[in-house]
């Protein structure tokens, strides 16, 4: 449920937390830290996999809310910065948006996204041949594009008027606030896709809520109480109420309204949960300082709580999302 942030936005209603059945659809939440020391050696395209199939869609009500919000539709050309293996760039689409996808961390997830929204790939990859699949995929996804690289790179296509052609739309959905220091790159990243937007333009930035009403914050200590001696200041720390609001002020947007959303990580079972958490990179600096096979034990030790009878796993958290505009003139 959506829930629109009023005067104190650290005012989270116990009563507007209900969690609709689609976000128990397994998937968290990514964040690429700096540490010392070798990268663990693992399986970056099983690790991509799992990241698709069972950790993305977590931020499925998130998406939905900011689409429903902003009214994205056909007019909409919509920029996604960090689009990863591209669900919310295929849920845009799905609305008739028009939609770029910017993604510099994990040329693996960008596959996956290829897979997802440009049909000649998923073609190719599937060996679909047959003309009505072909129409179908390519009706389902027409306008998608896909960028490796930086926003500067998304520059809009074939128009005479860059401005006319400007994004009227810019995302940033990975979620900051977990863990110190993990919106130091997002500033950058905003300041280059800003004058690729047209004037006035809503610019959406996504952000954990206040611990107490995010299980999953006791988890993701896990990582960093095992990476301490690595991490430096990489270390958990809870949300603050402003993150939100100091990453867009300095990157020269003015916000412009927020909201709330509950979105619970739920899933199958502690295996699939303990892959889909892995998957988000969030754990690599444990294991480099430790080793896979204890970062697995004290995650699944973590999970016990939030492990139900059935023996899946839920963890409801709130992520707050706040609106900014780009300069008008």
């Amino acid at each position: 449920m959506d829930v629109r942030d009023g005067g104190d936005e650290n005012r989270y209603s116990g009563n507007s937390l209900r969690i609709g059945a689609l976000s128990m659809t397994p998937t968290l939440v990514r964040q690429h830290q700096p540490h010392a020391g070798p990268a663990p050696r693992v399986d970056l395209r099983a690790r991509a996999r799992d990241w698709s199939e069972i950790q993305e869609r977590m931020l499925v009500p998130l998406y939905e809310a900011v689409y429903e919000r902003l009214d994205v539709g056909p007019g909409t050309r919509l920029l996604g910065l960090g689009c990863g293996s591209g669900l919310a760039l295929l849920m845009a689409a799905a609305r008739g948006a028009a939609v770029t996808g910017v993604e510099s961390a994990s040329p693996e997830r960008l596959a996956l996204a290829r897979e997802r929204l440009l049909p000649e790939t998923r073609e190719r990859l599937l060996t679909e041949t047959t003309e009505a699949t072909q129409a179908q995929g390519t009706r389902a996804r027409t306008g998608a594009r896909l960028v490796e690289g930086s926003p500067e790179d998304a520059v809009p296509e074939a128009a005479a008027d860059v401005q006319a052609a400007a994004y009227t739309l810019v995302t940033a959905f990975e979620p900051i606030g977990c863990l110190a220091g993990d919106a130091e790159g997002l500033g950058g990243l905003l300041a280059a896709a800003t004058p690729l937007a047209e004037r006035d333009a809503p610019v959406v930035l996504a952000g954990w809520g206040p611990p107490e009403r995010c299980a999953t914050s006791s988890v993701l200590r896990v990582a960093t109480k095992l990476a301490d001696p690595l991490r430096g200041g990489g270390s958990w720390r809870p949300a603050l109420r402003d993150d939100l609001e100091e990453v867009a002020q300095r990157a020269g947007l003015r916000p412009d309204g927020s909201g709330r959303v509950a979105c619970a990580f739920g899933y199958a079972d502690v295996d699939s949960a303990v892959r889909g958490l892995l998957s988000t990179g969030l754990f690599d600096a444990a294991i480099t300082a430790t080793d896979q096979e204890q970062v697995d034990k004290e995650l699944t030790e973590a999970l016990h709580p939030h492990r139900r009878p059935d023996g899946t796993v839920w963890m409801p958290n709130v992520f707050r999302y706040l609106i900014a505009r780009t300069p008008q003139r």
